[in-house]
């Protein structure tokens, strides 16, 4: 058994409250308390902190690459291993490698090394997200239309089984190229079936989320507008409290009034969480990249097609916590928690990641009031 430490001099978020004059106190990897600074056991290893903030690490439901890798390019374990490192300095501690519509080839590739990799097992991995190719080709966005197609039997007795391999699987599914007892089927295999590129009515979502449904991804990106006499996806999303849904907020994908309107119309207890969708660019100097041999270019904060499309995102997770404070305008406290315990609940993983409640894996950030990251610790172990 190895020794407890105590982290103090900085306020601590536990993801729920915030606690001053407070220490966090870990051991082997995990949470075990957070308790006044004047009841720290002098024998812990104690490491001061000159002030700022100690927040859970961040959890991203959407990371199709980083540190100059892209998932769907080569699925490998050591590409999966370079862009969790990569996201984990960046304060994104837990991770969900996604993959887009793609080549039957590529997709069983993609399906084979992540069941390895949460065998070996890679820290911060957290499941996996296929984000197609049951889509909708209206909404296809950066996705290859003749990767698109709707769902067979083969197809979902294949998913069912990866749900039963895989503790996380994510599954995202346009209403119009699923059947409701599809998605009955995958959620009862224990997948989380989130709704997007899809152009579907508000009522085919509404019936997607009566059937199992329980997340949207990307919320306004790739969906079904809110209309007049055509609510679509967005408004289903507002006005389910079973949905959640992620949000990019980069400055290019979602027009911050709309965020924040969003943010003021969404029904609980469902909400809206952060994700980057980050390509290989994050964390690395790439200026640009091939995406099923297409040339995406990185500019100006984006990352573009030729035909100016957007094609994912250049951000971290902490980057679009700087942006819903400074842009948005929400509370540091309300940004962190979209970042990390919304993400970590939509997985059932809120007691585990996403927090530093007692027996949590003692993942966690060190950043200054401005919210720019001083250090990370993932399990315990500081990141270099």
């Amino acid at each position: 058994m190895t020794k407890k430490k105590s982290f103090v001099g900085a306020t601590i978020f536990d993801g729920f409250n915030r606690h001053l004059n407070s220490a966090l106190i870990i051991m082997n990897g995990k949470v075990v308390e957070i308790i006044p600074e004047e009841k720290v056991d002098p024998s812990t290893d104690q490491i001061v902190l000159a002030g700022g903030l100690l927040t859970p690490g961040f959890v991203d439901l959407q990371v199709n690459g980083g540190g100059g890798v892209l998932f769907n390019d080569n699925p490998s374990l050591e590409n999966l291993k370079t862009i969790c490192e990569a996201h984990a300095k960046l304060g994104t501690t837990s991770i969900m490698p996604t993959l887009i519509s793609d080549s039957p080839e590529v997709h069983k590739r993609a399906i084979s090394v992540i069941i390895d990799a949460l065998y070996y097992p890679i820290k911060g991995l957290v499941g996996l997200h296929l984000e197609g190719p049951h889509l909708a080709v209206a909404r296809k966005g950066a996705h290859e239309e003749r990767f698109i197609r709707p769902m067979k039997e083969l197809d979902c007795l294949e998913l069912e089984s990866l749900a039963n391999k895989v503790r996380n699987l994510m599954l995202t599914i346009a209403p119009e190229a699923v059947l409701p007892q599809q998605i009955t089927r995958l959620s009862n295999a224990g997948a989380v079936i989130s709704l997007g590129h899809t152009d579907c009515t508000f009522n085919q979502a509404a019936d997607a989320v009566d059937a199992g449904a329980t997340c949207a991804t990307h919320l306004f990106n790739a969906m079904s507008p809110f209309g007049s006499r055509e609510p679509g996806l967005v408004g289903a999303v507002l006005n389910s409290g079973k949905l959640f849904s992620g949000i990019i907020a980069d400055g290019f994908h979602v027009n911050k009034i709309s965020i924040n309107l969003a943010l003021q119309a969404k029904k609980a207890p469902g909400a809206l969480f952060l994700v980057s969708d980050s390509m290989s660019t994050v964390g690395s100097e790439q200026t640009h990249f091939f995406l099923n041999d297409r040339l995406i270019t990185r500019s100006q904060g984006k990352l573009i097609l030729e035909d100016g499309a957007l094609a994912g995102a250049d951000i971290s997770l902490s980057d679009a916590v700087r942006y819903m404070v400074n842009e948005v305008g929400i509370l540091q406290d309300d940004a962190i928690r979209m970042a990390s315990l919304i993400p970590a609940k939509v997985l059932g993983m809120e007691s585990e990641i996403g927090c530093l409640m007692p027996d949590a894996q003692a993942d966690f950030l060190w950043m200054k009031n401005d919210l720019e990251i001083e250090k990370v610790w993932v399990g315990g172990k500081e990141q270099s």
